[in-house]
């Protein structure tokens, strides 16, 4: 029997750094894979992708990873914000990653005890929960837990 994989989600918004990197801690992340379009932007604060790294290594102990395959293009992205039609969005999406094969891009290995990264504070209409969906269909051993 294949050892269960707990695949965590997590969105930054909303949250003040020290509740966000505690979160992570209590829930032993081991490597963050961050699945943002946008991750060198003024606005994320804390998250900034630099800040990001490090602050992940020097508080937490746990590995940074940026995986652009997952990151919505800015063209999916528009469309929700004019239309806030998530069916459309999430079909979108899914055939994007998809053609993109991004899942074959992560190991069951990386996915054990990670977290995805976006920045929706929750995860019912977040790429994130698209995403971590699309890699437990392909891993069958994947538990989702959404933070």
């Amino acid at each position: 029997m294949k050892k269960k994989i707990e695949l965590y989600t997590i969105g930054f918004a909303q949250k003040k750094a020290q509740d966000f990197f505690e979160i992570l801690k209590q829930n032993n992340i081991k490597t963050l894979i961050d699945i943002r379009q946008s991750n060198t932007n003024i606005y994320a604060g804390f998250t900034i992708r630099d800040n990001l790294r490090y602050f992940l290594q020097e508080i937490c102990q746990i590995e940074y990873v940026e995986n652009k395959l997952f990151a919505p293009t800015r063209e999916i992205r528009n469309c929700f914000h004019k239309d806030h039609n998530w069916e459309n969005y999430s079909k979108a999406y899914i055939k994007l990653i998809k053609e993109r094969k991004a899942v074959d891009s992560l190991s069951e290995q990386l996915l054990d005890k990670a977290v995805l990264l976006c920045s929706e504070p929750g995860a019912e209409f977040c790429h994130r929960r698209l995403a971590a969906e699309q890699i437990a269909k392909y891993y069958s051993n994947v538990k989702i837990i959404h933070l």
